[in-house]
């Protein structure tokens, strides 16, 4: 069976999106998954998330986007069975400029990736808040999106230009990219707004939208300050156990067809 490469992009920070590429990753790999976490944000958060000291890398994202190491060079195991990551360091904020004029610079993470592919089952690339050169590639290498959106309306505003751009990478590099959903997070039920928000997205992206929503939870914020996905510092949070629901979902979604356009 082919690996299923996920990007979980958003340009809009402060969506979960880092909180959900560690804990899907990890919910994942706790599930029986062998699954790889490609950090492709400059900040490194997803890297920080695992307690890895960025300042003692030698090989990165950067270096292999660069074509100074390979890919089965920058991998780490993490504490978590199964789970494998390619780690980031600042070296990424600098790299768009030194790509632009390179061949094949939108193809650069899915050459890398092929000589490891085979040993996983899931990809899941953590993409930078920014509609930018490093997100392109992760939507060039990827099979399909999970976009991340916390319920508040500020966060619905970007989502027309991030399908806009999922649509182009489509058309023009990667015919095979869907967008596998949206989830919601930071998701609090007793408020008015949050409710609201769940139901806008649900009346603009129709089917889009996953059935597990993210809670607000002190555990999941407090998790990567101590390097550990949530699942790892307390297995019996409201969070852990959502973030497990939610990777339930989406494997048990894997046997569908993908609805292409849902959210296009």
């Amino acid at each position: 069976m082919h690996p299923v490469c996920i990007a979980i992009a958003n340009q809009k920070g402060g969506v979960g999106k880092t909180t959900t590429a560690v804990n899907f990753a990890a919910s994942l790999a706790h599930l029986g998954s062998r699954v790889l976490l490609i950090d492709s944000d400059p900040q490194g958060n997803a890297t920080s998330g695992f307690g890895i000291d960025k300042t003692q890398l030698v090989t990165c994202y950067a270096t292999i986007l660069l074509g100074e190491s390979s890919m089965t060079a920058a991998i780490i195991r993490s504490a978590i069975a199964g789970l494998d990551l390619v780690p980031a360091t600042m070296q990424l904020a600098g790299l768009e400029l030194e790509l632009l004029d390179r061949p094949r610079r939108e193809y650069h993470l899915r050459d890398a990736l092929q000589d490891v592919l085979p040993w996983y089952d899931v990809v899941v690339i953590d993409c930078p808040p920014a509609l930018n050169l490093l997100t392109v590639n992760a939507l060039v290498a990827a099979d399909c999106v999970l976009v991340p959106v916390q319920a508040e309306f500020y966060s619905l505003e970007g989502l027309a230009q991030l399908t806009n751009i999922i649509e182009r990478v489509r058309t023009q590099l990667n015919p095979m990219l869907h967008v596998s959903g949206i989830l919601v997070t930071m998701f609090d039920g007793r408020t008015r707004l949050a409710l609201d928000v769940l139901q806008e997205l649900e009346h603009g992206f129709p089917g889009a939208v996953f059935a597990t929503k993210i809670p607000r939870n002190i555990r999941l914020s407090e998790a990567p300050s101590f390097g550990k996905p949530a699942l790892l510092f307390d297995p019996r949070s409201r969070g852990a156990l959502a973030y497990l629901d939610f990777a339930r979902e989406w494997r048990a979604g894997l046997s569908s067809a993908p609805s292409e356009g849902a959210v296009s």
